[in-house]
């Protein structure tokens, strides 16, 4: 049997060939738990804490077709992620991620009701979820074409 979400993992330079800068970690937020002193999501699986990776994707395709260059990774940790410290002074550091796996799911947000099913402008989209990041291995923009 499939199961309803299916996590396929890849290496990290699959999903950013071109290396990604990180810029910031914070907990997710669960919204139906709002109002209380924590609120931060957990792991339907696991119940470990949910943070959010904020990471500017460097491949230069990354940014055409109305994609922004922004990409948001969860990781699944008990403790806050600690991004690595930068190696080149005034820019982010850069990372790499431990047990990265994609989810691909619809995104119908652009689906209005009353709209007919061939005027949908629904797509396919994928979610990014880790157990860790880490100090990039090699230097972002570096790899061979």
């Amino acid at each position: 049997m499939v199961p309803m979400t299916l996590k396929v993992p890849v290496p990290s330079e699959y999903v950013f060939p071109a290396g990604a800068l990180c810029l910031g970690v914070s907990p997710q937020i669960d919204f139906e738990r709002r109002g209380e002193a924590d609120n931060q999501a957990r792991d339907k699986e696991t119940g470990e804490r949910v943070w959010v990776v904020r990471v500017m994707d460097l491949d230069p395709e990354a940014g055409k077709f109305g994609r922004s260059t922004e990409v948001k990774v969860k990781v699944v940790a008990p403790q806050q992620p600690v991004p690595p410290p930068s190696t080149v002074p005034g820019y982010p550091p850069a990372v790499e991620f431990e047990g990265l796996t994609l989810t691909p799911y619809v995104d119908s947000q652009r689906c209005k009701p009353g709209r007919s099913s061939g005027d949908c402008r629904s797509r396919m989209a994928y979610s990014l979820r880790a157990t860790a990041i880490r100090p990039a291995s090699t230097v972002p923009g570096s790899a061979a074409a």
